[in-house]
């Protein structure tokens, strides 16, 4: 079968693209064959062999010549490009190697102030000193690991002239000039500190001096030596006090070492200067001066041997504050790729470079080379490639004619399918058929509200299973175009109430608001085919139903006609109002733009300027539209919507079901109506889905009209609804029993007053204006009080402590007017359900007996199977609480709770029936054990539990012996067989309860 279906799918099209086909299969192969097609082109281009040949000449040699230029243009492209990437390269990397060398740098230079800020501390701030020279060398010898780039030390205090004497006297030593008088400077002579240094000449008088007083051990001869004395320690001096900051002196060569290095200086002030001391406070503040000598070459040799691949670039450093000074590198000029980077050393009036160079000449471009030639290689076989085309036109002549055989054997595969998919629907409809007669007559008999309620599900349920089967045989009929519309009178506003029947269970799990409006301008009996008319409505409900979580789901009809005012509603009404009269509050996508662009329409700006005109004074045309406030339709997948078998997603189909041809087939039907279809989406807004049909108006004798109970003709009403819409939709449905009906927003408001038999309310009105019972009867003091009744949703009916406690009149949604007729017999003439038994112990009473006010958890994906086992274990006295999901029966028996018992269905989606009963009993361990370790009460709900264990139950038709196995393994105490018999269900229960008694 699923072979016939899919070939199907693949090859069937509608009957005028199979005549297409046909026309083109049969004349235009004669006109454009291949043979045809290269006889044509010879005879046009190629007549005699020297033009052919002088032709193609100039062709091949205007190919070789254009990808010959094209390939240099490559090659120069991408040798420019791999050129830019190699000067970035370079940059990147002589980048990353000056930020290492600065920020190698800056930690001596932190270490350096700190040493400074160490003296202050113990030198200056103690009295005596806690620093004398040994001390100083040896702490400077053993932290040198903190100032990897510094080769030594030393510390100068400021000495004024009137503090000479006193100074040299302290300590034993005079001061001494930097330089001798043989021009050899200290930093010249013995950097090892060896006693081979000439003698320095006694500083000459000077209004201050700088004599370094601790040195580290390498530099233990510069001890004396007035700092101040030589050109460039003097102006570092000068400008270190001066700026508060760390400066470097000019490069200069190091003594053994012969390497270039530099002078870091810092200044030592007597106590904390705030952050704006000018020049003068600092030079004032001033005490000492501590420098660090910098060997740079080493430095940044050091820094290359860290980094990998150091070989592969040339690094020279240079100091260009005047003028270009080497500081590291070669002398050696070489030319080629370079990449300069700026060093900040931390001494803004010294500027410092970075020179970087690859050491190796660039490779060749292979790939550009490569790349230009492969294309010219490429172009040279595509020249080639058609010189051969011709020799390949025999094949593909050939392979067409195997390929037309081919669609010869898809056509009669087709034919065998669609009598396959005739006969099995037949197979599969004559059963259901029969049941759905069964139920039918059923309905015939006198039922109280609840069973044809329960009748009216489970005949819809057919329906729908109908339905499917006819889906899956309209879409063979419509490919294969032999599908027709029936012509007979039926009655719209019934045909609609069905519908909502089949989804008002769906829609009262979800909380939707559901309802249906049918305008009075639409004859009562039409003539067409209401079965398809049922089958769009309920692709686009079910639709609706699945992807709505909020809000409501509106059906309405008009007649063309009519389109014209609601148009102008539309378009006159600011958003903030069309969202307050929407039916339940929540924004809808606007239902103009759902057919503003439908033909019938297109008469100018306003599609309503001509009325428009029926072309039979018996033919009407009526607008259909279905409003929700789901999740609506991405903007990306509304152009595919009516396309076979093509969803939203892809997890649409995993998540929600369905096969994505719903849409389809209605479109089709809609133009078999000689109707039009369209849509309006917004997501996460809503959708509105419209079509319009085409049918005629019944004659007078053809049917008779909706059935009117002559009980309540003369009958007043007043519907109480602060949402226009919704009082709309009940005022429809009073009228259809004859009830006249007038609309207010306010109970309070209402001043006319005529005898009125009936007063509604809709639950969300009568919760926001709190109307009391007292309030309701004083109004209507000298008139006979009307009955009162409130519109609710069965959950809110059955939640609300409110409506348990008060005895009202309550008209469940969504309205239709069969149970709209029932309950207003039940209070007003006092009818009730004949023989009700939801709330009494009928049938088997010893199961009463069990199962009298126990309350049981009933699982199952199903919404027509939980119904039915809710509805079974009722009638027995149980109180059942549903749950549609394992998930969400997890969430019920977590201990503590309250229930007495669990059914269980075994298969559901997500998460089946043995793993929900698996974690339930791991939930019921864990806190059985802490119960064992006393870590929590005994008593929960006013009983003393032992140990919990709650029974469950598997709901299974499947009785194999494997299956009950399974259920037991997984921590189930049984099964019953769905649907539940008596004798079965005793046998399983009374292992568990006790008649009269609760189970503990």
């Amino acid at each position: 079968m699923t072979w016939f279906i899919v070939s199907g799918i693949m090859e069937q099209k509608p009957r005028i693209v199979n005549q297409i086909k046909l026309n083109f299969s049969l004349v235009w192969p004669e006109k454009l064959s291949l043979k045809s097609w290269r006889t044509h082109l010879y005879n046009q281009y190629f007549v005699t062999r020297k033009v052919r040949e002088t032709w193609w000449r100039k062709l091949l040699l205007l190919w070789i010549v254009g990808w010959v230029v094209f390939s240099l243009s490559l090659l120069w492209y991408m040798n420019s490009t791999q050129v830019e990437k190699r000067k970035e390269t370079l940059g990147n990397m002589c980048d990353e190697r000056a930020r290492m060398l600065q920020d190698q740098f800056n930690v001596s230079m932190n270490h350096l102030q700190a040493l400074a800020i160490l003296v202050s501390t113990f030198h200056h701030s103690k009295n005596p000193s806690a620093i004398d020279q040994a001390t100083f060398a040896r702490y400077a010898e053993r932290t040198a690991f903190e100032r990897p780039l510094t080769s030594g030390v030393a510390y100068a205090v400021k000495v004024l002239h009137s503090e000479r004497e006193q100074f040299e006297r302290m300590q034993g030593w005079t001061i001494k000039k930097m330089y001798s008088s043989k021009k050899s400077t200290a930093r010249d002579q013995g950097d090892d500190g060896s006693t081979e240094v000439t003698p320095q000449e006694i500083s000459p008088v000077a209004d201050e001096y700088a004599p370094v007083i601790f040195a580290q051990d390498a530099y233990k001869h510069v001890v004396s030596l007035d700092m101040l004395s030589g050109h460039e320690d003097r102006e570092n001096i000068l400008r270190a006090r001066a700026v508060g900051k760390g400066v470097l002196t000019a490069p200069f060569r190091l003594v053994k070492s012969n390497r270039l290095g530099v002078i870091l200086t810092y200044a030592v002030y007597k106590s904390e200067l705030p952050s704006n001391a000018t020049p003068d406070e600092r030079i004032e503040a001033a005490i000492g001066y501590l420098g660090g000598i910098f060997d740079i070459e080493a430095l940044v040799d050091k820094l290359l041997h860290q980094l990998a691949c150091k070989q592969s670039i040339s690094v020279n450093v240079y100091d260009t504050t005047n003028g270009q000074i080497r500081m590291y590198g070669s002398n050696q000029t070489v030319t080629g790729m370079s990449h300069i980077s700026a060093l900040n050393f931390g001494d803004p009036s010294r500027k410092h470079e970075m020179h970087c160079r690859f050491t190796q000449k660039p490779p060749w471009p292979w790939l550009a080379i490569t790349t230009s030639f492969g294309t010219l290689v490429i172009a040279f076989l595509i020249g080639y490639i058609f010189s051969a085309t011709v020799t390949r036109i025999a094949r593909v002549e050939d392979d067409y004619h195997q390929m037309m055989e081919l669609k010869k054997r898809a056509e009669a595969a087709d034919v065998a399918k669609s009598q396959f998919l005739a006969t099995v629907s037949h197979e599969i409809r004559t059963p259901m058929n029969g049941v759905l007669g069964m139920l039918q007559m059923l309905m015939d008999t006198e039922l109280d509200v609840t069973q044809q309620d329960y009748v009216r599900t489970a005949q819809a349920s057919g329906k729908a299973l109908v339905s499917l089967i006819n889906t899956v045989l309209d879409q063979a009929k419509i490919e294969s175009g032999k599908l027709e519309l029936e012509a007979v009178p039926f009655n719209l506003r019934s045909l609609f109430d069905d519908t909502l029947s089949l989804f008002s269970g769906k829609a009262q799990e979800k909380g939707l608001e559901l309802a249906v409006y049918v305008s009075d301008q639409v004859p009562e009996t039409l003539v067409g085919d209401p079965g398809r008319i049922r089958q769009i409505i309920t692709n686009f409900m079910g639709n609706s139903i699945k992807f709505t979580e909020r809000g409501h789901i509106y059906l309405t009809v008009h007649l063309v006609d009519e389109a014209a005012s609601l148009w102008d509603v539309e378009t006159e009404t600011d958003p903030q109002s069309r969202t307050n009269n929407t039916l339940s509050g929540y924004a809808v996508a606007a239902r103009k733009r759902s057919w503003e662009n439908f033909s019938i329409f297109q008469h100018g700006s306003n599609p309503f300027d001509r009325p428009y005109v029926s072309s039979s004074s018996d033919q009407i045309t009526l607008i259909i539209s279905v409003e929700d406030t789901g999740v609506g339709i991405p903007y990306e997948a509304q152009s595919r919507v009516f396309t076979p078998f093509m969803q939203v997603g892809p997890s649409i189909a995993r998540i929600h079901g369905g096969t994505g041809i719903g849409l389809s087939i209605s479109k089709c039907l809609v133009g078999l109506m000689k109707g039009e279809i369209g849509f309006a989406s917004r997501p996460q807004i809503g959708s509105t889905f419209t079509f319009t049909a085409v049918l005629t108006r019944a004659r007078s004798n053809s049917t008779s009209t909706e059935y009117k109970p002559s009980e309540f003709y003369g009958m007043n009403a007043l519907i109480v609804d602060h949402r226009p819409v919704r009082a709309q939709v009940t005022a429809y449905h009073l009228l259809r029993l004859g009830i006249k009906s007038e609309l207010t927003t306010n109970l309070s408001q209402f001043f006319s007053k005529p005898p009125l038999n009936m007063v509604l309310i809709d639950n969300e009105t009568w919760s926001l204006e709190a109307i009391t019972w007292s309030n309701f009867a004083s109004m209507f003091t000298n008139s006979t009080i009307p009955k009162l009744f409130i519109l609710a949703n069965p959950a809110l009916k059955n939640n609300s402590p409110f409506f348990q406690d008060v005895n009202l009149n309550i008209i469940l949604k969504p309205l239709r007017a069969s149970m709209l007729q029932v309950s207003l017999q039940r209070a007003l003439f006092g009818g009730g359900d004949r023989g009700n038994c939801r709330n009494g112990v009928v049938g088997n009473l010893s199961l009463g007996s069990l199962l009298q006010g126990k309350r049981i958890l009933v699982v199952d994906d199903n919404s027509v199977n939980l119904r039915v086992a809710a509805g079974a274990l009722k009638k027995y006295g149980a109180e059942v609480t549903c749950a549609d999901s394992g998930k969400r029966a997890i969430e019920f028996l977590k201990p503590p709770h309250s229930f007495d018992a669990c059914f269980m269905d075994i298969q559901m989606p997500e998460m089946d029936g043995f793993e929900a009963t698996r974690r339930i009993r791991g939930m019921e361990a864990a806190l059985n054990d802490r119960i064992k370790r006393d870590e929590v009460c005994r008593e929960i709900n006013g009983k003393v539990i032992q140990s919990w264990h709650i029974p469950i139950l598997a709901m299974t038709a499947d009785v194999i012996q494997a299956t009950h196995e399974e259920c037991l393994k997984s921590g189930m105490d049984g099964y019953v067989s769905k649907p539940f018999e008596g004798e079965q269900l005793y046998r399983e229960v009374a292992r568990f309860f006790k008649p009269n008694t609760k189970l503990s």
